[in-house]
């Protein structure tokens, strides 16, 4: 008896000392790999590439991504008689047939059951979008609603999870009719349409079936991502025509300003946007997959590797995450809209100068949006950098208020105030974003409510809730949350 439990005291030992000296020599050649570029002669940007680069090698090359250099692992085999070995490679089949990495449990999710629930109807259609209105929640609403632009480049249900962290269900639940455009998912047939398109017959034609359905003389808006920028940029080809469709501008992790992208823009240089442009500038598809895989590279030690040492090496199936689900529900992009955002924005930041930029036969000047505008950023955005969100504030013609959340892009935004996580900042806005940051004052909790309090001013009085939704020019097509939001990406 005495034997065996020395045997197994050894065997601890030994192992605990493999992996250690596993562990110090990555760390090592870390520190190696990251001191060799530091010196290298090399520009800052072109050091910038190639860390992201060498960072990708080296969290591949970690010990605990390998099945003969992971313990746990390795003890999960033994003591399963090798199935924890055959439930993982049953995993990676499934992967590759999928063509991605499962992180989430897909089968406890479906869109409309249990995620996207919020009551409403779709009350306008085209090539390009669906309009749904939610059914109010309060006996009274406000005069002016509330229309809604999530990214083009994801499902708009990210808005809308489950009941107790859809940012959809609380403004309804504070009295807010809203309006929220679902996106097609782009197929062969939408492989023509351009920016220009997404503002003209997207964001715009929204505003403008909102306020017809709402009898509202203007809408308050909010714009999330690449919908914030779509958003902005809407608003000033509408101020350009003389209109004045908004009242108030919510930008949740937005670039207008793209000086400071981020690892992202690493990738985005003359080369790889005239390859693009070449291959589908004309027409054609960006496929949501691989928009995917790079937003999964940017973060590869917290959506790559955990799946892959955790269900290929140890045989355990993900557990269901509804954050994750919709991070893996794929949506295509036309091509020439994607080349023409990558090249006007991301390789030559023409938004941010007025006039830079030519948006349905108008030139566009985000200094014309002069209407109060709130503006939020994540403090660990690795997509938008907060600092790069806090220049909106210095391009748009109205007072702007700048709100800091912790956590990052998505995590920051869906940040519902019951769950009583994490904290924000908020201040007398500054010129420049380290001021602003050194004498704001810390929050606890969710931003949500500073952003209800804000937004309640500008959404004009109260009136008895409509009872039926759409009208007779735009009537109910059908239920919440529409066909096109089910669409997968071929």
């Amino acid at each position: 008896m005495s034997t065996d439990s020395s045997n197994g005291a050894t065997a601890t030992i030994g192992v605990a000392w493999w992996t250690e000296y596993l562990e110090q020599g990555h760390q090592q050649f870390r520190g190696l790999m990251d001191n060799m570029l530091a010196t290298a002669p090399l520009d800052q940007r072109s050091k910038a590439q190639w860390g992201f680069a060498v960072r990708q090698v080296v969290d591949a090359m970690n010990p605990a991504n390998c099945l003969a250099t992971n313990p746990e692992a390795l003890q999960a085999a033994l003591a399963s008689g090798g199935n924890s070995l055959v439930e993982g490679a049953r995993l990676f089949l499934t992967d590759l047939v999928k063509g991605r990495i499962t992180m989430s449990d897909d089968r406890a999710f479906e869109v409309g059951r249990n995620l996207a629930v919020t009551p409403g109807q779709v009350v306008f259609e085209n090539e390009l979008m669906q309009l749904i209105q939610y059914s109010p929640a309060t006996a009274k609403v406000h005069k002016r609603p509330l229309v809604i632009v999530p990214p083009c480049i994801n499902k708009f249900y990210i808005l809308d999870l489950q009941p107790d962290n859809s940012l959809v269900a609380h403004a309804v639940a504070q009295g807010h009719t809203v309006f929220l455009v679902s996106w097609c998912n782009a197929g062969a047939a939408q492989g023509h349409l351009r920016w220009d398109d997404y503002v003209d017959e997207g964001v715009l034609q929204a505003l403008d079936v909102s306020r017809d359905i709402a009898r509202a003389d203007r809408v308050n808006t909010l714009g999330f991502c690449v919908g914030g920028t779509l958003m902005a940029s809407a608003l000033a080809v509408a101020a350009a025509r003389g209109e004045a469709p908004a009242a108030s501008v919510s930008l949740l992790t937005t670039m207008l300003d793209f000086s400071d992208t981020g690892e992202l823009g690493l990738m985005v240089d003359e080369a790889s946007v005239a390859r693009r442009e070449a291959s589908i500038g004309r027409g054609g598809l960006l496929r949501g997959r691989e928009l995917a895989q790079v937003f999964a590279a940017l973060r590869a030690n917290d959506l790559i590797w955990p799946y892959v040492v955790n269900g290929y090496l140890k045989g355990k199936a993900p557990s269901p995450f509804d954050l994750l689900f919709w991070n893996s529900d794929d949506t295509n992009l036309p091509g020439p809209m994607y080349c023409w955002y990558l090249r006007e924005m991301y390789l030559e930041n023409r938004l941010r100068k007025p006039g830079g930029t030519m948006q349905c036969g108008v030139p566009v000047d985000l200094g014309r949006i002069d209407v109060p505008a709130f503006i939020y950023a994540s403090r660990e955005d690795h997509i938008v950098p907060w600092k790069t969100a806090f220049a909106s504030t210095q391009l748009l013609g109205g007072d702007s208020r700048f709100v800091l959340g912790a956590s990052g892009h998505i995590a920051g935004v869906i940040n519902p105030p019951a769950k009583r996580k994490r904290h924000h900042w908020t201040g007398v806005l500054q010129p420049e974003a380290e001021d602003w940051l050194a004498a704001a004052q810390q929050v606890e909790g969710s931003w949500w409510p500073a952003w209800i309090e804000w937004l309640r001013p500008h959404a004009g009085a109260l009136r008895a809730a409509p009872r039926h939704m759409g009208n007779a020019d735009f009537p109910v097509i059908e239920p919440a949350p529409g066909r096109y939001v089910k669409t997968s990406a071929a």
